[in-house]
């Protein structure tokens, strides 16, 4: 994960913030090496919860990792928690609600958007509700639209011409202007 600002802009209290912030926690280095094992293709290194910044590669190239190398995971070792900045890892299980998109007439700003979810009972889902719902339900919408970071996603289970072609993936649209009214919203209704 990464915010708004940006990659590498999390020392580590920021980036378990930014978990918890997304409804995870920082992933550990077993779940991280599982992630491996599932395919985990990331060329951006990103902290984990014993301290270590390290990154998964299951298809080398330059500049991650290099093109000659073996696929694995590449570790930066242990690093300063407050003077290092890098992205991270989160990991998260739990699902105890509903995800979905919102059929709505229009697109939204980012605050119609929370609106919109809020009018349905529902919150602005979180980057972490969108994986889980992707990773565990198969959750498949072609359809970008806002996430509680102001980002935009959607999630591809059963890869498509014009959605994620060659593979399944949660795709990332990046942190547009949150007035622009391109988007719809992926919402949120937690089970009472």
């Amino acid at each position: 994960y990464f915010p708004r600002l940006g990659r590498y802009n999390l020392n580590f209290y920021d980036a378990d913030r930014a978990c918890r912030d997304q409804d995870a926690v920082v992933a550990s280095v077993d779940q991280l090496h599982d992630a491996f094992q599932e395919g985990m293709n990331w060329c951006n290194a990103g902290w984990l919860s014993d301290g270590s910044v390290q990154y998964p590669i299951t298809s080398p190239r330059e500049p991650c990792g290099g093109k000659n190398t073996a696929p694995g995971i590449r570790s930066y070792g242990l690093r300063d928690k407050d003077k290092n900045h890098y992205d991270v890892f989160c990991f998260s299980s739990h699902y105890n609600g509903r995800f979905y998109y919102l059929i709505h007439p229009s697109k939204l700003t980012y605050d119609e958007a929370v609106r919109a979810c809020q009018k349905d009972g529902a919150e602005i889902a979180k980057v972490g509700q969108m994986f889980v719902a992707w990773k565990l339900k198969g959750y498949d919408r072609c359809d970008p639209g806002w996430l509680a970071d102001g980002s935009v996603r959607y999630p591809i289970s059963k890869p498509k011409r014009r959605c994620s072609p060659t593979e399944a993936a949660v795709r990332f649209n990046g942190f547009p202007d949150k007035k622009h009214k391109l988007y719809g919203v992926y919402c949120f209704k937690g089970q009472n």
